[in-house]
Parts: structure tokens; sequence; C-alpha cells
């Protein structure tokens, strides 16, 4: 085919121009669906986005521009209207017209969908107008305002942060698809024209996945770097979102220093929904106003001073904060959970003084709390993801079988993962529900693996519980404790009627301590900075203290923490049939390579496409071909069609030493022109063998060989310059 030669006769451009709008209308709806997901409503989802792609194309051929719009703003007003009314009462009075603009301009500079309120509503309630508009254009052969249209919503998912990178590159490949196979459609194209558009797709696709450049979109190269970030970057710094991380590192520096009569858990951040891939905190914070609440039974006071040693993203403080002194209190926010947060960061040398109320209990307060769960804990702290798979369910049914109380449930989950799972820094992040994945396909992990799982097996056992950031105590000095980066954990907190929120924690203590000691030791043999205060400084030949280990709700009844033996070892059959082995690290000592990720295979492939649409473009792929063809010809079971090819290799080789052949010229007067005295009598056995093929008896098996080997001596011969024009 020409380069110039019109393909409207040889594909189907507007099936692919069509094809090209699902590929875009996919990549938003599938955000707005994962939310439903989350949330729940991901049936209804489903129908509204069928229904509204149906309606478009059965009225898009009748129905006029103008009422097609129209119906597109009477869908997108009632569905915000929907949500309005399904926002709380209570919550409902605060909304406003400058409450509006302020969270649609939140929304377009980072803000989660699933910070929302009732997010799923919301999700709901937008996706059928984009959805009808962009296909009612789509079938009218509009598809410039088609991509407008899916563009713009694809635009907000992005700017929230829902959209991650593959999803954004499948959009905007959808929409480039759209209006170039449109074009296509329309005008007609060429080869040439085509070619272009696959190596455009093609590059976008590439350097898009390589690198991460959607500002507030979620990073998820498909090349991602290699270097690992810390837990603390990961657990405190992240705000409102964190997505759970494969293999991680820790940071010794000092971070900042508490003056408190005991230690605690420093917690940072609460998180309530669970996404399958990480955590994200709903709801908006606002001012502190002494609006700070009590735990629900009986507590006691603790006072504490944090002075930050580096700049804080953070407020550190025990569990539950109930005031805050001096100056810090005009710039603390209070989260929708009851959590501390600074309005700007925490400047190195500054401090602040927190009171918190320590709820106090005992186990056997816990066993008799009952499950009389306030309606609001019961609507944020139960949510699991739709697709959560059922055997997550089923295993913490077998790991609970023996306990009937929440009490009971929490402790046996604990010590089934502390008992069950090794402690590791290093480890491939899965690719599924993090839950699901740690259970059944995973040997070890670390305390965010631990603590999504705990939550996520708690819920599915209808007990109220959280994910919860912050730091453990850090270590004991003569008057204060000294906390640093490895000190950042996550652990669970669950909730107990008339006693409130209690923390537990399922990564195995020795080992996590055992990894801070020895990465402090390290920094500290290395004369890293900011690793001591004053305080800490080891003497000459000291040992690293050991960090004060942090009492559980269980230690003073250990015996009622371990589910029996029999029934761990039980559980444990269980998970090593469903389980999928953990391949070992390649020490490189033998075995098979790890293969690639599939989303990589992916990229090589898409990568492979767009060098063979720009080969062609070129000709390369084109002259590429024509030098295996005249370097190397296979015998065939016809030896006449072996000479003819031999003698058209020959044709070639003289056209690419001499001239072509012209059209009136023969076969035997254009060899005896062009051919010398020195390879005459070669060509001239090709040329016989050719003529007794094509106009003979045919040739016998010997003959053909002869004439096929002799052009292969000529071929390369004519890799020395000059060879073929020796006389």
């Amino acid at each position: 085919m020409s380069v110039s030669t019109p393909l409207r006769e040889t594909a189907d451009f507007r099936l692919a121009a069509l094809l090209s709008v699902a590929l875009l209308t996919f990549s938003y709806t599938s955000v707005l669906y994962h939310v439903t997901d989350v949330v729940g409503g991901r049936t209804l989802m489903i129908v509204l986005i069928v229904g509204a792609l149906a309606f478009a194309v059965a009225v898009g051929r009748v129905l006029r521009v103008r009422t097609a719009v129209f119906l597109t703003a009477l869908l997108l007003g009632g569905g915000l209207v929907t949500y309005f009314l399904s926002v709380p009462a209570s919550q409902r009075a605060l909304i406003s017209p400058g409450r509006v603009g302020e969270d649609t301009l939140a929304l377009l500079t980072g803000l989660s969908i699933l910070r929302l309120a009732e997010a799923n509503v919301w999700a709901l309630s937008v996706t059928p107008g984009p959805v009808f508009l962009s296909w009612y254009f789509a079938v009218r052969d509009r598809f410039g305002w088609s991509v407008v249209v899916g563009g713009v919503a694809l635009g907000l998912v992005v700017l929230t942060g829902d959209a991650g990178t593959v999803t954004t590159l499948a959009g905007v490949v959808g929409a480039v698809g759209a209006v170039g196979f449109g074009a296509f459609d329309r005008y007609g194209g060429s080869a040439v024209q085509f070619d272009t558009l696959v190596v455009l797709l093609a590059t976008m696709i590439v350097v898009s996945a390589s690198l991460s450049l959607v500002p507030g979109g979620a990073a998820d190269p498909a090349l991602p770097s290699r270097s690992s970030t810390t837990v603390e970057a990961n657990l405190v710094e992240a705000e409102d979102r964190i997505d759970v991380l494969g293999s991680i590192r820790l940071s010794p520096e000092v971070r900042f220093t508490v003056r408190s009569a005991e230690g605690e858990y420093w917690q940072t951040a609460t998180f309530n929904r669970y996404t399958g891939s990480g955590w994200v905190r709903a709801g908006e914070t606002t001012a502190y106003e002494d609006n700070l609440r009590y735990p629900p039974g009986a507590s006691r006071s603790l006072e504490q001073t944090v002075t930050a040693k580096t700049t804080l993203g953070a407020m550190p403080a025990a569990w539950r904060p109930v005031d805050v002194d001096g100056p810090a209190a005009a710039e603390t926010l209070v989260t929708p959970q009851g959590g501390l947060r600074p309005r700007t960061a925490v400047e190195t040398n500054a401090s602040y003084t927190v009171t918190s109320r320590i709820p106090e209990y005992t186990p056997e307060r816990l066993r008799r709390a009952g499950t009389d769960y306030p309606d609001y804990v019961e609507a944020q702290y139960l949510q699991l993801p739709e697709s959560t798979p059922d055997r997550v369910r089923q295993l913490t049914d077998e790991v609970t079988a023996n306990e009937s109380t929440p009490y009971g449930k929490a402790t046996a989950i604990e010590a089934y993962l502390e008992a069950t799972k090794e402690y590791s820094l290093t480890v491939e992040r899965p690719s599924g529900d993090i839950a699901d994945s740690f259970l059944f396909e995973m040997d070890a992990g670390y305390c965010t693996y631990y603590a999504t799982t705990m939550v996520a097996m708690l819920r599915s056992e209808g007990v109220p519980a959280r994910f919860i950031t912050g730091y453990t105590s850090g270590e004991r000095t003569s008057d204060e404790w000294v906390v640093r980066g490895l000190d950042s954990h996550a652990w669970v907190q669950v909730y107990f009627p008339d006693v409130g929120w209690v923390r537990f924690d399922p990564t195995p203590a020795d080992s996590r301590e055992t990894a801070e000691r020895t990465r402090l030791a390290e920094a500290r043999q290395n004369a890293n900075a900011d690793v001591d205060t004053s305080a800490t400084e080891p003497d000459a030949g000291t040992a690293t203290p050991t960090p004060t280990p942090m009492p559980t709700p269980s230690d003073s009844e250990t015996q009622n923490v371990t589910p029996s033996q029999s029934n761990v070892d039980a559980v444990e059959e269980r998970v090593e049939a469903s389980a999928t082995p953990v391949s070992p690290v390649d020490t490189g000592s033998g075995g098979l390579p790890e293969l690639p990720s599939r989303r990589v295979l992916a990229l090589w492939g898409v990568a492979l496409v767009g060098v063979s649409a720009g080969a062609r473009r070129t000709g390369l792929s084109r002259r590429l071909h024509r030098a295996v063809w005249l370097r190397y010809q296979p015998r065939s079971g016809d030896p006449d069609a072996d000479a003819v090819r031999a003698f058209r290799r020959l044709e070639h080789l003289l056209e690419r030493q001499y001239r072509a052949r012209e059209a009136s010229e023969t076969p035997r007067a254009y060899v005896r022109s062009v051919a010398r005295t020195a390879d005459s009598e070669r060509m001239q056995a090709v040329l016989g063998a050719y003529e007794r093929a094509r106009y003979g008896s045919g040739l016998t098996r010997a003959d053909a060989d002869a004439a096929v080997r002799t052009v292969d001596e000529l071929v390369r011969e004519s890799t020395y310059p000059g060879r073929l024009r020796s006389s």
C-alpha cells in the first residue's frame, strides 16, 4: 500500500472512534465506581452508567443538541439536590453558597471524593450527566464535543487526586484516539496519518506511565523509583490519605521530645475509610474552640509538653486530647475523629501543651461493654469495600470461633496476626486488597499491614475499629521522652460502649523494636546527624537503650488474649492451603529471574507497537524486511518457486548496485546490460534457472539449490565495496 493510499476502505474508523470514547468513559467512571465500591452503592452505579449510555444511544439521532444539554443540566441539578438531602440535617445547616464554593475549590485542588461525608451519593449524583452527554455527541459523530464532555469529567477526578496515573493515561489515550479516528472517519486517512497517530499514542503511554506528571493526582507510575520512602513519610506526613506501600525504611533522626509523667502512643491521625489499597480520613477539620470531647467512661488526666526538634506537620498527643494550652491553641485544628492538627507546621524548637484524658478500664470491663454502639460509630467504623473477598470474613470467623464478645474477638485477631506473620520492612506491595493479600499471600509485613488487616477483620465481624497513625513512646530519659522518625507507627483502636476507643497493636513488638535498635545503632556508628539529644548521647561503649515497651489492654490477662493453640494451628493450616507461596528473594545463587510486572510488560508491548508504527512510517520496517529477505532464503517444497525467488533476489541486488529494471526490459536483457565479466557467468546461470522454471519444463531440486547458493554467494560478496563493479 502506498503511503498516500486512503484507509477509509480498509478500516472502520467510526468503530475505532467509538471504542476510544468508551475508553475515555471507562477512565472516569471507574474512579466513581471505586468510590461506590468503598462506601456503598456499586450496583446502582452500574445501572446508572448503563442506563445513561443506553438512553444516549436511543435518542442520539433524534434529540436536538439544546434539548440534550438541557437534560444533562437537569440530571446534574437533580443529582446535587439528592446529595444535599442525603447529608445529615445537622451538617446540612452548615451548607451555604460560600461553603459549597469552598468545597468545590477544595475538590479541584486535591480533596479526594472519598473525604466527602456522603461520597457515594455524590458519585452517583454526578455520573449520569457526563456519560449521557458524551455518548449523545458520539452517536451523532461529533467526537470532538464528546471528548470535551468526557475530558471535563476525567479532569475533575484527576484534580481530586482519585485518578491514578494509569487511569488518567487511559482517558487521555481514549480522548486522542476519539479525535483522531473521528477525523479519519469524516475526512479520510492515509497510512502515514494512521502510523503517526499510533506513534503519538504509544509515546504518550510510555512517557506518562514512566513519569507522574499530574498535579494533585495519585502518583502511580508504571516504572516507579526503586528508592523506598520512610515509615514516617508514609504514615505521619500523610494528611488525609494513606496508600499502603511496599518496602520501606526507618529514619533515626529525632523529631520531638515529650515532657510527660508517663509514656503513651503519641497519636497524629485517625482514618475511618478503608479503600482496599489504603486509608482515607473523611470529613473536614474545624478550628479549636474548646470543642474536644471527653471519653464516655472513666479516665485519668495526662499533661504533655511537646517540643519540636524539626518542623512537624502534625501535633502528636496521647489519646484522648481534651485541651490545648498557650499560643498553639489559636493555630490548632480539630479533626472529625477528635484528633489535633496544626493550621501551619510546628516550627523547630516550638512547644505546645496538651492535656489528654486517658481511658481507664479493665479487661473484664471491656468484656462486659456489649454492642450498643452509637449510630455515628456504626455508620463510619464498620465500612468495608464491597469488593472485599469473602475469604477474609471466613477466616476471621475461624479465628474468633471461640469468642462471643468484641473484646474477645479483638484479642484473638491480635494474637493470631502476631503468631502467624513475620515482621519485615522489605516486602513487595500486593496488587489486590491489602488485608486479603496479607492474610493469604504474604508471610511478612510491617505495622501498616498488621493494623490494616486487623481493622478489616474486626469490621467483618461487626466490631467498630479504625486505623491510627503516630509514634510509639520513644526513648525514656530522666525527665522526657525522645521520639525519632523510626518510632513512627500504625495501630488499631476498637470502640467499646461507655468506654470509648481502646488501643490494640497487632504488630510484633519484639521484632519491631529490634529493627529500630539496629537502625539507631547503625546511624550512631556512621555518626549521622540529629539522631540524639544531649540526654540520649551514649557514652563510649554503651549499648543503645531499649525503647520502653507500651502496655496493651490485654497485658494484665495474658491467658485470655491468645486463642487456644489448636485453634491457631487449624487456622494456620487453612491459610497455608489457601495462600499463594511467596517467592524467596533472588540472591543470585541460581533459579529463574523474577519476571517484570504485568504493567511493565504491557508498557513494553505498547512501546513495541509504537516503534513498529514508527518504523513503518519512516520506511525502516520495509528496508529491514528487504534486507532479511535478500540475505536469507529458506527452501520450500517447490524447486521452481525457489529458483524464481532466487532470481528476484538477484534482481534486487543488481538494482541496489546499478539500476532498476525498466518496465519494457526483459530479464535477459537486464542481466546482460548490468552484469560484468567477473560475475556474468554466475548471473547467467541464475537467469537460466529462472527461465527454465518459468517457461521450460521445470527444475530438479539440485538445480534450484544451485541457483539459491549462487545468489547467496553474490549477496555475501556484495558486502565488500566495489566487488560487483569489478571487471
